[in-house]
């Protein structure tokens, strides 16, 4: 999992290097209500980029493309801490599963193990995905804040996913 942590602080620091200092104004607040409002019915990924939009629009500059590389960059760190707490939470759960398994006798794959290969195949799977929303550009500056919300998008998703793989424990 570090290497996953590794990988994205490496692209954060690309992406988000500022032109001139400017005050970025993040809180995932925003996020955090329209979870917890969200109906039984509502896809919770309406959520997603709700405090990065906030920010934009709250902070000085948050329209240029550094500001809303600032403000995606902010959501996706919120969202990349609740992936790795949501990850580590499952693993969990997965290793005792092959725990209790192994000591029935049971020739079942190790749940572990699957989680462990689903996710470096879903982090190859974002990488692809995000660098060609950054193509899309042309290698115009919107390409920086694209891929930057690209990431900031698939892992909401990915955490999303992963929070519902642990029910109501």
């Amino acid at each position: 999992m570090k290497n996953i942590c590794y990988s994205l602080a490496a692209i954060v620091v690309v992406f988000t290097m500022p032109v001139a200092a400017q005050e970025t104004v993040f809180s995932p607040s925003t996020t955090e209500t329209c979870l917890q409002e969200m109906s039984v019915l509502t896809d919770p990924q309406n959520c997603i980029g709700a405090s990065a939009n906030i920010c934009m629009e709250q902070s000085e500059g948050g329209s240029s493309t550094v500001g809303m590389g600032n403000c995606f960059n902010s959501e996706l760190q919120y969202w990349d801490a609740r992936l790795n707490v949501a990850y580590q939470q499952v693993r969990s759960n997965a290793e005792a599963i092959d725990a209790e398994m192994a000591e029935v006798g049971s020739s079942a794959p190790s749940q572990a193990q699957a989680l462990l290969e689903m996710q470096r195949a879903w982090i190859a799977y974002r990488d692809a995905t995000c660098i060609y929303q950054r193509t899309l550009w042309g290698g115009g500056t919107g390409g920086g804040p694209a891929s930057v919300a690209c990431h900031m998008f698939r892992t909401a998703e990915q955490a999303l996913f992963l929070e519902s793989q642990l029910g109501d424990q």
